[in-house]
């Protein structure tokens, strides 16, 4: 199966080692993260009072691949949104699973609210706990 699509959540889960840490670490190598999911990542560090430097550190030994915003995505991402407005699901949050759907592969994400609204984006979802 092609590698999967990353959700912040899902990151920041291994990262903390929260509970689902393992089933992103299973899933880690050649793994996509969006850039748009890549800046939530950096954000919330940021707020905690990580340096970019030390961000950084910490998040380039991964073994993942980070996909550049496109137009193509942000329409697809944008697309989403009449779909998932109910969800409560961010820009993040639809980056991520146009990402999934372009790339024909699963998101996953800590987001347990995500399964409702798969269907109708006919994407794979893995809930990691």
């Amino acid at each position: 199966m092609t590698a999967p699509v990353l959700d912040a959540s899902a990151l920041i889960a291994l990262l903390r080692g929260e509970p689902g840490a393992d089933i992103v670490a299973a899933a880690l190598d050649g793994a996509l993260l969006g850039g748009v999911n890549l800046a939530e990542v950096v954000s919330h560090y940021a707020k905690l009072g990580a340096n970019r430097s030390d961000i950084e550190t910490m998040l380039r030994p991964l073994p993942i691949v980070v996909v550049p915003a496109d137009a193509a995505l942000a329409y697809a991402a944008g697309m989403l949104r009449p779909l998932t407005l109910a969800g409560g699901l961010s820009l993040g949050d639809r980056y991520c699973l146009a990402l999934a759907k372009r790339e024909g592969t699963r998101a996953l994400t800590a987001e347990r609210r995500w399964p409702s609204i798969a269907a109708a984006a006919n994407v794979e979802i893995e809930v990691i706990r």
